[in-house]
């Protein structure tokens, strides 16, 4: 048998008495090779046997298909076999640790799959009478209410459906409390390095111009030129706390408090409130705007069967200005504001995000997952996913480069580099080396402050076990890259396909299947 050595890693060379680890139907046991549909079915068959379509007028104003349609015909046992097996390929948070750093990517309480599929939510049609879909108006109010306690702001905008669209929500309302004031000049909005980067894009989507703020060698804003870039034509700051390098920013009173005395506001990126959850109320930070995003912090992973949710809340100076629709309660009924009301909020609305009032399904997962946690629990979601990080950081540190490990304990993710790596190596081979030991590898040079950057994020879902387990790999694929072994340059070797060129592959995708030629027969 080959051997394993100090790191654990085995040999892929096949020793005397193994086999080379081909087969001829490319099969490895239970790991089932699976071709394109294409090369499964014909184009020129179908899988199903239907009668002539009988004749008689197009009514397609000229726009009839002129050649067949191009999909291969299989069986029905060829179809369902054929995205099985795919499926057996794709990995998922269900078969392990999922350490991608930014995305908290962590598991899914079935509880809450469970109450969005109950009769009434899981069918709920948008255009429902309201005096027949109470409950779930009932269900938004009451995630409203634990939305804005939680995060000690004034009020809540639950339309907007993902993270980036919450930024456009904030950013939106600050455009128009500036322009109820005659502020129109400042068109200017401050994102600090260490911001997510749909923060930039959000800004200029919205018509303000961008403007960087460097980073302190901590990972932290530099605050003393934030305040010296601040003047009249500054609309606000847009930043994330936690930030991309997994740290908290101790400066974010501060910081709010010089861009309120400048006359802007503060929108803060809440992509990452689960690991401030139960302990930190950004309101109490002078947050003016922060989206929240559901599928992150209170259930359901985006890229984990998703439709995502990011509702916005506001501080009391930006609440007039926040979207339409809200449900309103009055007494024991709930209706649906959709006009903007003189004296109350929202009396100065922007406008709507979306066409009705939010994604059912999230609401009531994240609901489901507030009331089952209870304050202490929530508290706890925060001090586990922080607790694991930091686990990871201190395990790793004597192995990869970690930049600001030394400026204290990271919050909800670590951060590495591929400084140190020998020359001809980088992150990307650590990555794929990752592969082979079973795991989907984390985030990778994101973010851009930090050169061949590897940010991870365990979550507080994982055992101790687990991230043993994880910590075992990663030490394992570093070792291997820091010495130099050359296997892991064409790493992944076990997966069902090798490493592919992703530079050409973004450049030049190949969209649409073409059959291969084929060599003719001499005669």
């Amino acid at each position: 048998m080959s051997t394993i050595n100090q790191s654990g890693w085995r040999p892929t060379t096949p020793q005397a008495g193994e086999t080379s680890g081909q087969t001829f139907t490319g099969n490895r046991a239970l790991m089932l090779e699976e071709p394109l549909i294409f090369e499964i079915g014909s184009t020129e068959t179908t899988g199903v046997d239907f009668a002539e379509a009988p004749s008689g007028k197009s009514r397609l104003a000229g726009l009839d298909r002129s050649k067949t349609i191009g999909l291969p015909g299989l069986s029905e046992p060829e179809a369902v076999r054929h995205y099985t097996r795919l499926s057996r390929q794709n990995y998922a948070i269900d078969l392990g640790l999922f350490p991608l750093g930014s995305c908290t990517m962590k598991h899914n309480p079935r509880l809450n799959e469970r109450m969005a599929r109950l009769p009434g939510f899981a069918d709920l049609h948008p255009l429902t009478p309201v005096d027949a879909c109470q409950g779930a108006f009932e269900v938004i109010h009451q995630l409203a209410h634990w939305l804005v306690a939680l995060t000690g702001m004034h009020s809540v905008a639950m339309s907007p459906k993902a993270g980036a669209h919450g930024e456009l929500c904030g950013v939106l309302a600050i455009r128009a409390a500036l322009d109820a004031k005659g502020e129109q000049a400042r068109k200017v909005l401050l994102v600090p390095e260490s911001a997510h980067g749909t923060n930039p894009a959000t800004a200029a989507f919205a018509g303000f111009t961008v403007e960087d703020i460097p980073a302190t060698e901590a990972g932290r804003v530099n605050l003393e030129a934030l305040k010296t870039r601040l003047g009249p034509d500054v609309a606000g700051v847009m930043i994330t706390n936690p930030n991309t390098c997994g740290l908290f920013e101790p400066d974010m009173k501060a910081i709010s408090d010089a861009v309120h005395a400048a006359g802007g506001y503060v929108y803060c990126d809440g992509a990452n409130f689960n690991a401030i959850v139960g302990r930190v109320r950004p309101g109490d930070l002078g947050i003016d705007a922060m989206h929240i995003n559901l599928h992150k912090t209170f259930s359901t992973p985006h890229g984990g069967g998703g439709p995502g949710s990011g509702p916005v809340v506001f501080s009391e100076a930006l609440t007039p200005y926040a979207p339409l629709p809200f449900v309103e309660k009055n007494g024991d009924h709930f209706h649906l504001v959709e006009e903007e009301t003189a004296g109350e909020h929202h009396a100065s609305s922007f406008g709507r995000m979306v066409a009705f009032h939010g994604q059912m399904g999230m609401f009531t997962r994240a609901l489901t997952y507030i009331l089952s946690h209870g304050a202490d629990g929530l508290r706890q979601v925060a001090e586990d996913s922080v607790l694991n990080a930091n686990y990871i950081l201190r395990s790793m540190e004597d192995v990869l480069d970690a930049p600001f490990a030394k400026s204290g304990p990271c919050m909800h993710e670590a951060i590495f580099s591929d400084k140190g790596l020998p020359e001809g190596f980088s992150t990307i081979d650590v990555a794929k080396g990752l592969i082979d030991e079973g795991f989907h590898p984390m985030t990778v040079y994101f973010p851009l402050v930090v050169h061949g950057a590897m940010l991870v994020e365990p979550t507080e879902t994982e055992s101790k076990a687990t991230l043993d387990q994880f910590i075992g790999a990663f030490r394992s694929v570093a070792e291997r890259a820091k010495g130099g072994d050359l296997a892991m340059k064409s790493a992944p070797h076990f997966a069902p396909r090798r490493r592919l060129d992703e530079t050409l592959a973004a450049r030049k995708p190949v969209l649409v299947y073409k059959e291969p030629q084929r060599a003719e027969a001499a005669e």
